[in-house]
């Protein structure tokens, strides 16, 4: 392809041109409502193995500011589709879209409502008519497994922390920041702050109502700036590898959905997890609801990556430390950018067999 056309391809791409459609593993809608749809991922016949191999139910938490389908952004990137390849059927709560009307939501709303609530409707929905509702009161004989991404896991431990009656077997947190110290930047914000309290940034989020969506999908695309700069030859040199540029575009499609951070959230954020840095202790207190971290009971894994621009290796794996006294904690590495973790040829070869050996392991 000449440099000419190679340029008009990249044009088109830029104008919206899109070199596959955007394919979606099937999936049944179990609850729809806001901030809380549930869907359950495979077909009948998957859900029949998976109960009659005793095989838990997995459920995953979305980040916040992050669009749900990054579980599920295309063939050879779904974590869904690798999930049910193992034998497990995958659920998937979705957050759906925040708005300034969203501005009183806070991590409480997640890890003590809607959280728990899925879980409830998860062991329902799999184990059937004895466990049917909301409520996990008495379900502990029918165990789901928690696994999330990014701040996605920052709110599953929450609810098992806040929640243990919950009927949560494990937990999996993959790239999941547990110490914001350990993040770029954040301690040199922190430490201009100081003089003044963290009052600026909260008058900040509190007028905004939070981070609206555009600002949260420019710094996601900041932190990847390379790829962006890199794009245009990619382009060029994959032109006639209709595969590869249909991978670039699930990424593209997954960074224009993100959606922005409620206000509530923001601020506690702020303030609870950078600038008095409670997430690390393992003690939060969010306007007097005091969650105590170091004391969930159930396994947990975490993983981290020295590649990754936005948790950082130590802050994903400061959770060995924060997890001592959980009955097993393991720490995985794994090389790749901070989506790579979960989606793509990495996270299919490192991470998912993981995942999967860590639930075979309780399943014995």
């Amino acid at each position: 392809m000449s440099r000419v056309d190679g340029a008009r391809l990249v044009l088109r791409l830029a104008r919206g041109h899109q070199v596959s459609p955007d394919a979606q593993t099937p999936h049944t809608v179990i609850h729809s409502g806001p901030h809380r749809e549930l869907r359950r991922y495979g077909t009948d016949e998957d859900l029949a193995t998976a109960r009659a191999a005793g095989r838990p139910p997995v459920l995953l938490v979305p980040p916040l500011a992050v669009s749900a389908r990054c579980y599920d952004l295309g063939p050879g990137q779904s974590v869904v589709a690798g999930l049910l390849a193992s034998g497990r059927v995958p659920y998937v709560v979705d957050f759906g879209e925040v708005t300034r009307a969203d501005k009183d939501m806070g991590f409480g709303d997640y890890f003590d409502d809607i959280v728990p609530q899925a879980i409830g409707r998860v062991v329902g929905d799999f184990y059937g008519d004895a466990h049917h509702g909301e409520s996990t009161e008495g379900v502990g004989d029918a165990p789901v497994d928690v696994v999330a991404w990014s701040l996605g896991g920052t709110i599953a431990l929450l609810t098992a922390a806040a929640h243990p009656d919950l009927p949560i077997r494990s937990i999996t947190a993959i790239g999941t920041p547990l110490d914001y110290d350990a993040l770029p930047l954040y301690p040199l914000v922190k430490k201009v702050m100081k003089p003044l309290g963290g009052t600026p940034v909260t008058a900040a989020i509190r007028a905004l109502g939070g981070i609206p969506a555009p600002l949260v999908r420019i710094a996601y695309r900041g932190t990847a700036w390379q790829r962006e700069l890199k794009k245009p030859g990619y382009i060029m040199r994959n032109a006639h590898d209709t595969e590869a540029l249909a991978r670039m575009q699930v990424i593209d499609r997954f960074q224009n959905s993100m959606p922005g951070y409620a206000g509530e959230v923001s601020r506690q954020m702020w303030e609870n997890f950078v600038y008095r840095g409670e997430l690390a202790t393992g003690v939060v207190d969010f306007d007097g609801r005091s969650v105590d971290l170091t004391a969930i009971g159930v396994p947990i894994q975490l993983f981290g990556s020295h590649r990754d621009a936005i948790t950082s290796w130590q802050a994903a794996r400061h959770g060995v430390e924060l997890f001592a006294d959980s009955p097993h904690v393991h720490f995985t590495t794994v090389e790749t950018s901070h989506l790579g973790l979960i989606a793509g040829d990495v996270a299919a070869r490192e991470t998912w067999p993981r995942v999967d050996e860590f639930l075979d392991s309780l399943d014995g």
